[in-house]
């Protein structure tokens, strides 16, 4: 079954290169993080855990929708993807999703890690999104119930601190909001710290965030989707020269998992990544050209493929969505409002997708999501049929990620996918 997980860092650094001797030396590091599994979206008797599903899918319309709002407030409505739409989710009469209780310690479904803001440092657990571009976390003015289960930051304790005049809001399709002043400061990761990062510190925080197991999120996209149209941390620490490559890399696994910033581990992976460029006119990490198979089979191509750490699964349009499932003998619509697919569980299809290379393959394991039912032979699908960011563009969530290491390039703008070792 489908495994989700998070990330607790362990940090080994590597010493790279120093500035000019005119200079106080600058280090640039390369820096490996070991990752835990913890989360499941399968129940202990084989069933797809629905509640956490929609739950995921909730999270990441609402994140994209904000994105897309974003790319047209910085660089106009012409920038947007073709087709795009902004509007809140229309939900049918009577629709609720279920809440999960707060005792659930294996609901994490963010890839997260220590960092810490400040001087001295104030300490977060941080979901690493590369489907995101800015960096928020709760502050101590925050009297919201969600907020009660974070650990805070306090202005005031923080010597390097400066606020600034503009202000940060994700606003979701229930009418909540997630809201705060924003400040520049020192933030650090594994050892590398980046002076005046931007980052907004929210005040109000909507009831949802409550059974999240991180404190916020750090983006590793582009500036165009930062709502503070600022540079992502990643990017301000190679402007800094504190990253010795502008490179970082995921290995997403149920045990030895990883984050490596600087560069790739090729211990984890064989022989050469193979790297498509990107389209990041949008924003993000999009590998335009892809064709998805099942089996041989090609079942629909020419799409462009977000590559997203935050986002769970795969999502697709809908129609899409029914090429792929119309060659699975016996898979048929299960949740048409939630864009959710079944198919006999002994199936086992082997679904793969190709930008003009390799076929990289998601495992029967990471596909099923689970029995429909106590007793079902169908199981639920790992590809969604959901249009979140625009027509013709699918997201590729760890559903995908979890099958290959993927590195992401900003010097050649493009994503490298490599075979597992």
């Amino acid at each position: 079954m489908f495994n989700k997980a998070s990330l607790l860092f362990l940090v080994a650094l590597a010493i790279g290169a120093a500035a000019s001797p005119a200079a106080a030396p600058v280090v640039a590091r390369e820096v490996t993080v070991a990752l835990r599994n913890r989360a499941n979206l399968t129940t202990s008797d084989g069933v797809f855990d629905k509640a956490k599903i929609l739950r995921a899918t909730d999270k990441t319309i609402n994140k994209h929708r904000q994105n897309l709002l974003n790319l047209k407030n910085n660089k106009g409505a012409d920038a947007l993807p073709k087709g795009a739409d902004l509007s809140p989710r229309q939900n049918p009469p009577g629709w609720k999703r279920q809440a999960e209780p707060l005792t659930d310690q294996d609901g994490g479904r963010d890839w997260t890690g220590p960092v810490s803001v400040g001087t001295p440092g104030q300490q977060f657990l941080i979901n690493f999104d590369t489907g995101s571009a800015d960096l928020w976390i709760p502050s101590s003015a925050c009297k919201d119930y969600a907020c009660g289960f974070k650990s805070t930051f306090k202005v005031s304790n923080s010597v390097t601190a400066v606020k600034k005049s503009e202000t940060f809001s994700i606003e979701y399709a229930d009418g909540t909001e997630i809201s705060g002043p924003t400040y520049t400061d020192d933030v650090t990761i594994a050892g590398i710290q980046v002076t005046k990062q931007w980052f907004s510190a929210v005040t109000t925080m909507s009831d949802n965030f409550a059974t999240d197991p991180a404190d916020g999120i750090l983006g590793l996209a582009f500036p165009a989707i930062s709502q503070l149209n600022q540079s992502p941390w990643f990017i301000t620490a190679h402007t800094e020269k504190k990253i010795k490559k502008n490179q970082f890399g995921f290995f997403l696994s149920t045990s030895g998992s990883e984050l490596y910033l600087g560069g790739t581990d090729t211990a984890k992976y064989k022989g050469s990544l193979e790297f498509h460029s990107i389209d990041q006119s949008y924003g993000y990490w999009l590998v335009p050209g892809a064709g998805v198979k099942v089996g041989s089979t090609t079942a629909f191509s020419g799409f462009g493929t977000i590559i997203d750490s935050g986002t769970t699964l795969m999502y697709a349009s809908f129609d899409e969505a029914i090429e792929v499932y119309a060659q699975i003998p016996g898979a048929q619509i299960f949740d048409y409002f939630d864009g959710l697919f079944s198919y006999p569980c002994t199936a086992q299809p082997k679904i793969s997708f190709n930008w003009g290379g390799k076929d990289w393959v998601v495992s029967s394991a990471n596909f099923n999501l689970g029995k429909t039912a106590k007793g079902s032979t169908q199981c639920v699908g790992a590809l969604i049929g959901l249009g979140i960011v625009g027509p013709n563009l699918w997201l590729l969530g760890d559903a995908f990620m979890q099958n290959v290491y993927t590195a992401f390039d900003f010097d050649k703008e493009a994503v490298g996918f490599g075979a597992l070792a």
